[in-house]
């Protein structure tokens, strides 16, 4: 039976107080199976993003339940909190948040550096994540001289450079143009089907959305529609 790594059960999230107040969600409940693809979809101010921030442990919600991988939400705090989603997640978003003035190998090191491995392992282990993505031969160059496409590539390999179960993916695809957007889907769905890793896409496209598993649909904080992909699905456990 596949285990389910994300669950939640009436999430809510509010902004401010009294006239001011915003319920970005309203009571969600949504469970995530191991190894599963799964597309967040939704307009601009649908809650799209506050849910994938609250699932991903960078943001609390302000009630309901929250469980990642087995452990309650709730009783995460500091260290815990911080282990937990270094050694369980990557993160991949529209905008690339690499080090501009490091080389492709210090930002990929970066997660491997948190989680205090030593400095020959994470060299080793980084260097061959580059390599999985084909960009070896840019290891030493400053992050500021790669194109978008590399740039984005490289946020690919920094988030899975510790082997995570789940990797996060914001628009990925938000700032490419219509050929390297798609290289980088490949990339990611390649990662969920060979290595087993659950993707979770936040995404306003239709055509990105369309190739996970489930699409789960948000309107006004509202969890509004699930849509299976049977074929995609089938094909995953067969």
């Amino acid at each position: 039976m596949t285990a389910t790594v994300l669950s939640t059960r009436n999430l809510t999230k509010h902004y401010g107080s009294g006239d001011t107040r915003f319920d970005a969600l309203k009571g969600i409940d949504l469970d995530i199976l191991e190894g599963e693809s799964v597309a967040i979809v939704g307009k601009s101010g649908s809650g799209k993003s506050t849910l994938m921030h609250i699932l991903a442990l960078l943001d609390a919600p302000s009630s309901g339940e929250l469980v990642v991988d087995g452990h309650s939400a709730a009783t995460l705090k500091g260290k815990a909190l911080n282990s937990l989603r270094n050694r369980t997640f990557g993160f991949v978003f529209q905008q690339f948040f690499l080090n501009a003035n490091a080389s492709v190998l210090e930002n990929v090191m970066l997660p491997l550096k948190i989680a205090r491995m030593g400095s020959r392992e994470r060299k080793r282990v980084a260097m061959a994540t580059l390599e999985l993505l084909e960009l070896g031969d840019k290891a030493g160059n400053k992050a500021l001289n790669l194109s978008g496409g590399q740039k984005q590539r490289v946020v690919i390999a920094r988030a899975i450079v510790n082997s995570p179960r789940i990797i996060f993916a914001d628009e990925p695809t938000g700032n490419l143009d219509s050929a390297t957007g798609r290289i980088v889907e490949d990339l990611l769905f390649d990662l969920n089907r060979e290595r087993g890793i659950t993707l979770v896409i936040v995404t306003h496209d239709e055509d990105l959305a369309a190739r996970a598993d489930r699409r789960i649909y948000l309107h006004d904080g509202l969890l509004v529609a699930a849509i299976d992909e049977p074929a995609a699905t089938a094909g995953r456990h067969a």
